[in-house]
């Protein structure tokens, strides 16, 4: 493969995550308050964002496992199509049922993270992995720039206006990845195992208790993040008064932090401290972040911690895709990507509704948001306590070498 090549895979799959991220991003200033606009409480909201990742925990490991026989870009290009018919009917909406299938919709096609991380597994080397890992998180980091403040500026014309505008996005994604994007994984890969496995078959092709642990952390990790961003509008409209686009200002200050982070500090800190002590900071910098966020520290103690946050999520989030990728053979990289992003798609679920659950507990309460915040703080005590098992990980040989 040509450095030119090599380089226009990594830049359209950079784009894909980037545009799919910046559709996420939209939604967490707008979809709260959107949804309150039909009468949804803090239990409902919790539902609605908790249903999306809900789906995208019981459709990934099948699409991963699916992108490993038929190919990557088919189920990329699937993906991003569903995700823009589930943007168009949110936008169509006009009833909370009808938000919650659109959810539904956007969350069924959502293989698109775990095909881009197994295509990135694809055309790298297992000493590459936390790296490359880390070019995905810059451009999640992008997308919390652009797609809050985006949201919160679209928002400003119609409140259904945000997610038109993803969804056309969405289309301009597919039509990128059809035309610019070959396949990365080749007919020999394929066939590596004959027959399909299934996929209880993955320890034989993984290191099982380093790829487990991996999957524990993360789902207990995404969880407490998940809560988090789930309430943080509500809190912020509560606590000071702000709107869609206000609320849009301080994730995009997350996500330029994280672009920091992951587009050039990651490239430093991995070399010299490697990828388990970077996560385990990270998740301690997460643990202290939440405790401190519902504090009464005023408009700029709020981005302080905020920034903060980003930090943490930044060392955490390409460290633990790194290892899970370095622990399992080539030919099980969709399914093992798919098999972990369900498990943090099952922590993006039980995070929301855990979260608009506890926020009702706070309401008028002048500490509105400290129950699920400090909640929050716990479960990454917990995080800690899962992820101290780690170890590097021994990928097994490929069948046949």
């Amino acid at each position: 493969m040509s450095a030119a090549s090599r380089k226009t895979q990594f830049t359209v799959i950079f784009i894909t995550i980037l545009l799919s991220t910046i559709g996420f991003g939209v939604c967490i200033p707008v979809l709260p308050l959107y949804a309150k606009t039909f009468g949804a409480s803090e239990f409902l909201n919790g539902l609605l964002i908790g249903v999306f990742p809900m789906m995208v925990f019981l459709a990934s490991p099948l699409w991963g496992k699916l992108s490993d026989r038929v190919g990557r870009r088919p189920v990329l290009i699937f993906s991003v199509l569903g995700s823009a018919a589930g943007y168009f009917l949110m936008g169509f909406a006009h009833t909370l049922p009808l938000l919650f299938l659109a959810r539904i919709v956007d969350g069924a096609s959502g293989g698109n993270v775990a095909a881009a991380q197994a295509y990135i597994a694809d055309i790298t080397s297992p000493q590459e992995r936390s790296r490359a890992m880390g070019m995905i998180g810059a451009a999640f980091g992008i997308g919390f720039i652009i797609g809050p403040a985006l949201g919160g500026i679209a928002a400003q014309i119609s409140p259904n206006a945000p997610f038109f505008l993803v969804g056309i996005l969405c289309l301009i994604n597919a039509v990128l990845i059809w035309t610019s994007l070959p396949e990365s994984l080749t007919q020999e890969r394929r066939h590596l195992h004959g027959a399909p496995q299934p996929l209880t078959a993955l320890p034989r092709h993984a290191d099982g208790p380093v790829y487990f642990t991996v999957a524990a952390s993360y789902l207990v990790c995404l969880a407490a993040f998940s809560i988090m961003t789930t309430v943080f509008s509500l809190f912020a409209q509560e606590r000071f008064g702000m709107d869609e686009q206000h609320v849009g200002y301080v994730m995009a200050a997350i996500g330029f932090v994280g672009v920091i982070m992951q587009g050039g500090v990651m490239r430093k800190l991995l070399p010299a401290y490697g990828d388990i002590r970077l996560a385990l900071s990270g998740m301690s910098i997460l643990l202290v972040s939440f405790v401190l966020l519902p504090l009464d520290t005023g408009l700029y103690g709020l981005y302080a911690v905020s920034c903060l946050i980003a930090v943490g999520n930044s060392l955490v989030q390409p460290t633990l895709n790194g290892l899970a990728s370095r622990c399992v053979t080539n030919a099980w990289q969709g399914r093992a990507m798919g098999l972990l992003q369900s498990s943090a798609s099952l922590g993006r679920t039980v995070g929301p509704v855990l979260g608009g659950w506890l926020l009702g507990f706070d309401r008028g309460d002048a500490h509105y948001g400290r129950t699920p915040f400090w909640v929050a703080a716990a479960l990454m005590a917990v995080t800690l306590a899962i992820a101290s098992r780690l170890r590097d990980p021994q990928c097994p040989p490929e069948p046949g070498t």
